[in-house]
């Protein structure tokens, strides 16, 4: 028996893409912080200059599934990252934004055979939304490690 996992410690050779909503950017901010955080503490060079970072910015979480496909489709990417804040409201505007959005990105993970990883959250209060991107844990540093996960994993299959 074979048993394949991503590894932690090849981060270095990863190009990594990650495609970020503006709206409730107060939220997202704060996940891109822990993201950059993780990743350049394992490894990859995230300044200014760096080519193995990009990020894009989206108006907000429906349009993530676009961008995501057209950086998946571009071949410069092993892994994407999306990030995003879906908060509830009074009408079922939440329901439809984050109903599209997830399927989107995994429809575009399966046709593009990139992995993507899913970073937008889904909360009924603000206050639920800030305690997950810092107050009490930074999610966004474990969205950048399962991209380093799964980035190295897809390379160990192939």
């Amino acid at each position: 028996m074979v048993s394949i996992e991503g590894r932690f410690t090849e981060a270095s050779s990863l190009k990594i893409g990650i495609v970020a909503a503006r709206f409730n950017d107060l939220i997202t901010s704060k996940l891109l912080s822990g993201c950059i955080d993780c990743l350049t503490r394992h490894g990859i060079d995230t300044s200014e200059s760096s080519s193995q970072l990009d990020i894009a910015w989206v108006p907000g979480s429906f349009e993530l599934p676009l961008v995501s496909q057209t950086m998946a489709k571009s071949g410069r990417y092993q892994v994407l990252i999306t990030l995003g804040a879906v908060i509830r409201g009074d009408t079922p505007h939440f329901e439809v934004v984050i109903n599209e959005s997830s399927k989107g990105i995994a429809s575009v993970s399966r046709e593009t055979g990139v992995p993507i990883i899913f970073g937008v959250l889904t909360t009924d209060t603000m206050q639920q939304a800030l305690e997950r991107a810092g107050v009490k844990n930074n999610l966004g540093w474990n969205y950048a490690l399962q991209a380093i996960e799964m980035g190295s994993l897809m390379k160990a299959l192939k």
